[in-house]
């Protein structure tokens, strides 16, 4: 993406809302703010089309979500369309669930968002956040920023939304952060194999021993290429305060997962990796952060957006941003703790969905539930439409693994 002409005009010293982030959380609340009327700017410490560290899954809540912000069509015209999840298990079974489905690169994600965030009106800026601005009462009321060149600027803003993903580093700053290690890890690249075209047609997430305590993956993208990557979820443990790694090497994971699963074997053979393997932290469960306080509210993945079982988080992200938006909306933001009431309550809407996946995430400790829901799923067409429903949020995925929702199965 080409220099924009906001970027070439001089940081402005006060603003009516300031987003901190230009993620999907960041530009989703800047484009539903600024075709609200609201006068929004929107920074990130990147230029626009920085790469980011994901999976590149949309599925059905993203599809809703880039519904909700008139953007689906925009982004479906150059993703690549997917009509199942690859279920595979430890013993080699395998389950397609249909779904809608689709993978597009954060790089190509992301830098259309902003486009339409600036379409609608917002502007943006490129600087990073080092900490907020408060008042006597300790309210926030804007941000020090660290600008390109190096200098800092301080900036007035009614609001402050912060949209910083995983990495504590701003939270910590913002007085936000209540666990600064991650839920979980990942690691991921592209490879370019225009040859598996049509070969790998699902987005694939396999369950095996090799790769315990987590799961790998592989997605088909646009152009030719694939995106695949192993995940952990619950990597690190909480110890009177302090975050502790558990025995967790990703690269050896990674490595496993090839070495054992044959198409992605083929696929690093007969492809080429585009660029590094790249890892990144995730932030589950919407816990780890405190979702507001006077002048700012936290949103996206710095909010702990991403669900814990499937590690998909992008049409979370956009949904949180969404709500914030709309709070503010409703309210204006001189009503600050009407505006903070409103997005807490929407998010506290969302926490039993976020518990229901972390009871489902132990299909990650024990690969031989899958192998269990394989198999019957094959012999039942309803415990399929169930999983299904899991993708499109309409079906419980903890009742899946419960011993109560397990005996069902065997004996359904």
């Amino acid at each position: 993406m080409s220099e924009s002409p906001d970027q070439l005009m001089p940081m402005p010293q006060r603003c009516e809302l300031l987003i901190i982030g230009a993620g999907p959380a960041g530009s989703a609340a800047a484009r539903q703010l600024a075709r609200g009327g609201v006068e929004v700017l929107l920074v990130d410490q990147h230029a626009p089309g920085r790469d980011k560290i994901c999976g590149d899954g949309l599925i059905p809540d993203a599809h809703q979500a880039l519904a909700k912000l008139g953007l689906l069509e925009a982004v479906m015209a150059r993703a690549q369309p997917v009509a199942h999840v690859g279920c595979i298990g430890p013993r080699g079974g395998r389950i397609d669930v249909p779904g809608t489905l689709a993978v597009l690169p954060r790089r190509e994600l992301d830098r259309l968002l902003l486009e339409a965030a600036q379409e609608a009106g917002a502007q943006f800026r490129q600087a990073r956040f080092e900490a907020p601005l408060e008042d006597a009462s300790g309210r926030v009321i804007g941000a020090r920023l660290r600008l390109p060149d190096g200098h800092l600027h301080e900036i007035q803003a009614r609001c402050v939304l912060l949209a910083t993903g995983a990495v504590p580093k701003a939270l910590t700053a913002a007085g936000m952060c209540e666990r600064h290690t991650p839920s979980g890890v990942a690691l991921r690249g592209y490879v370019k194999a225009p040859q598996m075209v049509g070969r790998i047609k699902a987005l694939e997430v396999v369950w095996d021993k090799s790769v315990r305590p987590g799961y790998g993956w592989i997605f088909p993208a646009p152009d030719g290429h694939f995106n695949i990557g192993v995940g952990v979820t619950d990597s690190h443990r909480d110890l009177a305060g302090k975050g502790q790694k558990k025995d967790v090497n990703l690269r050896a994971i990674f490595d496993a997962f090839v070495e054992h699963y044959a198409p992605a074997a083929e696929l690093m053979r007969v492809g080429e990796l585009v660029g590094e393997l790249k890892g990144a932290p995730l932030r589950c469960t919407l816990t780890g952060a405190r979702w507001s306080r006077p002048g700012l509210m936290v949103i996206g993945e710095a909010a702990g957006s991403t669900y814990s079982f499937t590690g998909e988080g992008i049409g979370k992200a956009m949904e949180t941003g969404m709500l914030a938006a709309e709070a503010l909306l409703a309210h204006g933001s001189d009503d600050d703790a009407a505006v903070r009431a409103q997005y807490e309550a929407g998010l506290r809407a969302l926490k039993p969905k976020y518990e229901l996946y972390e009871r489902a995430n132990r299909i990650n400790a024990y690969p031989w539930l899958t192998d269990l829901l394989i198999w019957r799923a094959h012999k039942s067409e309803r415990l399929l439409r169930r999983m299904s429903g899991v993708l499109n949020e309409t079906s419980n995925p903890g009742n899946l693994v419960s011993w109560r929702g397990l005996t069902r199965i065997i004996w359904e």
